[in-house]
């Protein structure tokens, strides 16, 4: 009767009701049933990112159920990325550390997404095994002025002195992009 229901609404909700474990199955199950569809047609150019809820990060399975996706799906690692927020993986950094270096040994790629909205610490910044840091949204939206671009400006820094591959997302307008550009974001 509501129609689409955007996701920005369902999944608070369904982070509170921990239906969030069941969609992200859900979600698995779905990208391993596209991963075989494409390998049939011998489309194995690809890469997949997946985003992970802070409350799929905290389950203690986690590495088993990636390593199990990985296994029924036949998808290399190294095409799999995964997602998680800051907010998700500085709960218990010393903790989490391990589990990401637990998901690194099984070759995939992992990102901090909507980074700059959290908290981190630039000390565990250094010490998170990730690839990539996905600079949020709102940043690139506010890139004309000189706060926001500023903002921007020191995420590709700290990104290039890290050796991490920088994604921004929200890009809408032609200014945005060359901008981006001119710094050498990677996307």
């Amino acid at each position: 009767t509501r129609g689409m229901v955007p996701p920005n609404e369902f999944i608070p909700v369904a982070e509170r009701t921990g239906m969030i474990i069941e969609i992200g199955d859900w979600i698995l199950a779905e990208a391993a049933r596209h991963c075989a569809f494409w390998a049939e047609r011998d489309l194995t150019n690809f890469h997949i990112s997946l985003n992970l809820s802070p409350i799929q990060f905290s389950q203690s399975d986690l590495t088993d159920n990636v390593a199990r996706f990985l296994n029924d799906s036949g998808l290399d690692p190294s095409r799999l990325e995964l997602e998680l927020t800051e907010s998700a993986i500085m709960t218990d950094a010393e903790t989490n550390i391990a589990k990401l270096r637990a998901l690194k040994d099984l070759g995939l790629a992992l990102a901090v997404d909507d980074f700059g909205t959290g908290y981190s610490s630039l000390n565990y910044l250094k010490r998170f095994p990730i690839d990539t840091l996905k600079i949020d949204q709102t940043f690139v939206a506010d890139l004309a002025s000189p706060d926001g671009g500023a903002i921007v400006d020191a995420i590709l820094a700290l990104s290039q002195t890290l050796n991490l591959q920088v994604i921004a997302e929200g890009v809408e307008t032609l200014e945005q992009v060359r901008y981006l550009m001119d710094r050498e974001c990677d996307m």
